[in-house]
């Protein structure tokens, strides 16, 4: 009998062998193409972007090295500079508000309530629209309430900068919340039961067995809504395009609404094409910046997750 059972184990690898075999041999077919578009749309462009960052040029053409003097020249830049120190504070309050109000909504609607699914797409329809159109749809909006009382969200940055933290948490908010739920619904039923039986509150028992069991969705949805904070353009373009304007005592004009990435933009398709290479260099100092903070995040989040 022994023998018998050795003999069908040994059947069974061979034939397994024998089926992944012809897969392994047409596993390049499929990675392949995935693999060539990766190095062409990513990889390439990457490279030659922070070749770009030490080069002054007008075209890819005829790109010149001249050192490292571009990142001088973005780092002392009095736009870049406040670009950034805005989109760090825009970022912190949009993560702070888009998860609190995710993980609420979330709550509420794995507690068993009617229409649950119907009001879970609702929430998740607002980040299906682009962000281009949600910032004209908005700015309708903030200037039909704001004109009321003499003033628009171009007129002043206190109403800019919360405009863009109302759109951005509308937008995201639905997407976080499909995120939230799957970790509701990931929690064990035992440890649910086990607090109840021991007469724990639902206040105890979220903050001692819910949230510690959350914290691989709270770690995936503090990424993206910090990275999209970061990374914000398309919203930042069409609401308020970096109005209103600060004109400083050297000349220089200051878009107080601007953020890091249409500040990139900005620079690099400004009147002045020599400045490109700046732009260039402010680019690769973007990448840095978010992946050192997107990186910190993560480690330190992942550190609080409860080992299954």
């Amino acid at each position: 009998m022994e023998k018998k059972k050795k003999a069908r184990k040994a059947r069974g690898n061979t034939n397994s062998s024998l089926l992944t075999r012809p897969i392994r041999k047409c596993a390049v077919l499929f990675i392949g193409p995935t693999l060539v578009a990766f190095i062409i749309g990513f990889v390439f462009p990457f490279i030659q972007g922070i070749y770009l960052s030490f080069c002054k040029f007008t075209t890819t053409s005829d790109a010149s090295l001249i050192g490292v003097s571009n990142y001088f020249k973005a780092l002392q830049d009095p736009t870049f500079v406040h670009a950034f120190w805005y989109t760090a504070l825009f970022a912190i309050v949009s993560l702070v508000l888009i998860n609190l109000l995710a993980f609420m909504v979330a709550y509420v609607l794995t507690q068993k309530i009617k229409g649950a699914n119907l009001f879970r797409t609702v929430f998740f329809m607002p980040n299906l629209i682009g962000g281009i159109v949600l910032g004209y749809i908005w700015s309708m909006i903030f200037d039909g309430i704001l004109t009321r009382y003499g003033t628009s969200i171009l007129m002043n940055s206190k109403w800019g900068f919360w405009g863009l933290i109302i759109l951005m948490c509308w937008q995201q908010v639905g997407y976080m919340m499909i995120i939230y739920i799957a970790g509701f619904q990931a929690i064990p039923e035992d440890m649910m039961e086990a607090a109840k039986i021991d007469g724990a509150s639902k206040f105890k028992t979220l903050i001692h067995v819910t949230i510690p069991n959350m914290m691989p969705s709270i770690t995936i949805c503090t990424f993206l809504s910090l990275t999209n904070g970061f990374k914000l353009f398309d919203q930042n373009l069409a609401l308020t395009g970096g109005q209103p304007f600060n004109f400083m005592p050297d000349g220089s004009v200051i878009k107080s609404t601007e953020m890091l990435a249409l500040n990139i933009f900005n620079t690099f398709y400004g009147q002045n094409s020599a400045s490109r290479g700046v732009a260039q260099a402010k680019a690769v100092i973007f990448f840095v910046l978010v992946a050192v903070i997107s990186i910190i995040q993560m480690r330190s989040t992942r550190s609080k997750e409860v080992q299954a």
